[in-house]
């Protein structure tokens, strides 16, 4: 029992139920728990649930769907369309939103979600979890058109994300905060275990897949590098790396003890200006971290900021500690003014052997 601990649904009717459409905001919110629940279930079973291994079949974005990623996906689905508090749901994995249809009922808000991060790391039992943003849906109660989902991640009413690790980790925001709430799995509850998650400012870790660091463009090459020269570096302390291959692992570690996470624009393909979903990943793990005392930028500007054009959209992100995050924001400015570091050996940095 938590005698005395504050569950989801406590903490919604405080700080939510009292603003415009907040009990119905409240009520959705906790049908994303209902549904994190189930897909927690499915997760924690593994191999003896049938929910390993990898379909037939691929996504918009061209990847193969692992047969959880299906199941997450009908999973939400399911449960924003019956619960009558949705008009229409956009998903990573469907190629077009999904608009909530007679005989179910249409509500105020719009789902934006991605079913399941990191499902590459089904198959090895390594955390994967799930992202959703909720945005008000067009007055009036029509079916949502295209233009009603392309709205800058300031508009977001609520986000966050589920972390099936060790626990299941529901963290959310509505723009007071971001807190974490832990599920109880005897109970079926949600318990506020994380209040008020604040980021530190300063961090000595950095997250980012550096098999493509020869794609890199040179203000996120001049920034690892001073992070791999260590104290006999510009920034005189040493620095570890950390890579999952799950957004939601990555943040949550970045909420709990700060660092910095980066998968910057490349030109690996040219024609794409960064490699995550605006959408279903960038705009609400930017708002989380906001929320939390950090920052998220493209390296030029804040991500919650970008008018999409494109459901499907994909951004840089660079996200995390605030000072980390703005001194990557920098080195971009430099570089795009044509000053800042011309080479991107450590040599030739701050403090390197060959500058006066």
């Amino acid at each position: 029992m938590h005698l005395g601990r504050k569950t989801l649904s406590k903490y919604l009717i405080e700080n939510v139920s009292g603003t415009k459409d907040g009990a119905d905001l409240a009520a959705l919110l906790v049908d994303v728990a209902a549904a994190v629940k189930a897909i927690s279930a499915l997760s924690a079973k593994g191999a003896l649930g049938g929910a390993t291994g990898s379909m037939d079949t691929t996504n918009v974005q061209g990847e193969t769907q692992k047969k959880l990623d299906v199941l997450s996906n009908t999973a939400f689905v399911n449960t924003f369309e019956m619960g009558g508090l949705v008009a229409g749901v956009a998903s990573e994995e469907m190629d077009d939103p999904f608009p909530v249809k007679e005989p179910h009922t249409r509500g105020p808000f719009l789902a934006i979600f991605d079913p399941l991060d990191g499902s590459s790391n089904i198959d090895g039992n390594v955390s994967v979890g799930s992202i959703f943003s909720i945005l008000r849906a067009a007055e009036g109660g029509g079916e949502p058109q295209m233009e009603d989902y392309l709205k800058p991640g300031t508009q977001q009413v609520a986000a966050g994300y589920a972390l099936y690790g060790p626990a299941t980790l529901l963290v959310i925001t509505v723009g007071k905060g971001t807190h974490g709430f832990t599920l109880d799995h005897e109970v079926g509850n949600f318990i506020l275990t994380h209040p008020d998650i604040q980021i530190p400012a300063d961090t000595n870790e950095y997250a980012i897949n550096t098999s493509n660091e020869r794609f890199w463009e040179p203000p996120v090459t001049r920034y690892i590098n001073e992070c791999k020269a260590g104290k006999t570096g510009p920034r005189e302390r040493d620095f570890n790396m950390r890579w999952i291959a799950s957004m939601v692992a990555e943040v949550h570690r970045i909420l709990i003890r700060g660092g910095i996470f980066l998968y910057p624009r490349d030109t690996k393909d040219p024609s794409r200006a960064g490699r995550l979903r605006l959408m279903y990943e960038a705009n609400p793990m930017s708002m989380v971290v906001e929320q939390a005392g950090g920052l998220s930028s493209t390296g030029r500007e804040r991500i919650m900021e970008v008018v999409p054009t494109q459901i499907h959209q994909r951004i840089a992100v660079i996200l995390g500690s605030r000072n980390e995050v703005a001194r990557v924001m920098q080195y971009h400015q430099e570089h795009d003014a044509g000053k800042g570091e011309p080479f991107s050996s450590p040599l030739f940095s701050d403090r390197g052997l060959f500058r006066a």
